[in-house]
């Protein structure tokens, strides 16, 4: 069985995302441990993190970070 893909994302407070799975879950995301190096560093920048958007299967930013859809469903926080 497929994972749920992620079909839209909001940005909440400290560095945490809100996605919405084709599945109908909600869930929160802590990208805090990712944010680290040069290249995820970038996130750091509040206004970059921001401009997070989802591609119909996971979630990406402009210069092309994204975080693996496994960690995405897997490793979130579902909301009630």
């Amino acid at each position: 069985m497929l994972r749920p893909t992620v079909v839209n994302v909001k940005v909440e407070n400290n560095y945490l995302l809100l996605l919405e799975f084709d599945n109908g879950e909600e869930k929160e995301f802590d990208v805090k441990p990712y944010i680290k190096g040069n290249w995820f560093g970038m996130l750091q920048n509040a206004s970059y993190f921001k401009s997070v958007k989802t591609n119909g299967y996971n979630i990406e930013w402009p210069e092309g970070q994204d975080i693996c859809p496994d960690d995405l469903y897997y490793n979130s926080k579902a909301l009630s």
